[in-house]
């Protein structure tokens, strides 16, 4: 479909900056900016690309003031980012939205599915699941005995949810995604091997929860390993037995969580992190990619960076003196040699 500068403006409550009949129906980067196109400006170093552009619609800040002059029509918004946000949600809720069941699904007859279900090509439902309304699941989906769907989620391609399992309304789960897979319980024995701990316990995701491509959630020893309301996940990321997430808690790529960890609402995790087991995330936290955590973190809206981590400021501080580290051991070696020098030429004297 095609929306003009003007209609744009006024589903998003901004103002028109150019021509207000400019005509787009495509979205792209400013970098690659295309005509045709609407693209926006939210982090100030890319303004150099909106110079230059082929875009023929650009999203930018109210309080944006151009340095050139610009190529573009701009459509001025409270906020660039939330704005463009909200145009992909309205174009992707105009996708048509698939239904039926494929007769090569294969659904237990004692499974129950809700109005207006897609279930895709040799997916499989289980004995006792529940499937709720308006669930899309895409192929070769495989749904454990008694797992309870929500309303409104989607299971792309591949997702494998295990036995007993709950995911709640509104959630996504992308391809390969692995729900209540067996937890790392393994008891050493006094030969060296060792001895599996069956986990009985399940998986229970609360409502919107996202899940990335190849992420996994093990199911809990006993128990339940729970992600709480609103938690986003990353792609490749382990999520260990018995671990809890608290609400809208969000965290990138290849991180590992291992068991038994809380972590608080409204965290911010970066990517490859790794957080050992038994440990307490205090609401707010937020921990710099790359970062190990061995203790807990007690602080809420604290910053931490470094393996191990501790507080952001000083770590900042305590890199700048790292990298200093040759010039700093060539100057203590020239001192030393130096001191020593002085030292004999005092016992000749």
């Amino acid at each position: 479909m095609e929306f003009t500068a003007r209609q744009i403006a006024d589903f998003l409550n901004g103002e028109v900056d150019g021509d207000p009949d400019v005509v787009v129906n495509d979205f792209s980067g400013i970098e690659q900016g295309k005509a045709g196109t609407l693209s926006f400006l939210a982090n100030p170093g890319y303004e150099k690309h909106l110079y230059n552009t082929g875009a023929t619609i650009v999203l930018v800040n109210k309080g944006f003031s151009p340095s050139q002059p610009v190529p573009c029509t701009l459509v001025r918004v409270e906020d660039a980012y939330q704005s463009i946000a909200s145009l992909l949600e309205l174009r992707e809720k105009m996708k048509p939205v698939p239904e039926g069941i494929d007769e090569k699904a294969h659904i237990d007859p004692s499974a129950r599915t809700g109005e207006r279900v897609y279930i895709g090509q040799f997916s499989h439902i289980s004995a006792g699941a529940v499937i709720g309304d308006d669930v899309i699941i895409y192929p070769q989906v495989f749904i454990g005995e008694n797992v309870v769907i929500g309303n409104n989620s989607v299971l792309h391609p591949g997702v494998r949810i295990y036995h007993d399992c709950h995911i709640g309304q509104g959630c996504t789960l992308h391809a390969g995604v692995v729900i209540g897979g067996d937890g790392f319980g393994f008891a050493p024995q006094s030969d060296s091997n060792y001895k599996k701990i069956p986990q009985v316990g399940n998986v229970i995701l609360e409502d919107h929860v996202e899940i990335g491509s190849n992420s996994t959630v093990d199911r809990a020893m006993m128990g339940s390993t729970i992600i709480r309301r609103g938690v986003k996940l990353d792609n490749l990321i382990q999520v260990a037995h018995n671990v809890e997430i608290g609400e809208n808690t969000v965290i990138a790529a290849q991180s590992g969580i291992a068991g038994s960890t809380r972590i608080g609402s409204d965290c911010m995790i970066g990517g490859q992190v790794g957080i050992i087991g038994h440990l307490s995330i205090a609401d707010g936290v937020k921990i710099a990619a790359q970062s190990g955590v061995g203790v807990s973190v007690t602080e809420k809206n604290a910053v931490i960076q470094g393996s191990p981590a501790f507080q952001y400021g000083k770590y900042q501080r305590s890199y700048v003196l790292y990298k200093k580290l040759p010039e700093l051991f060539q100057q203590i070696s020239r001192l030393e040699k130096e001191i020593a020098e002085l030292k004999q030429a005092v016992k000749k004297n």
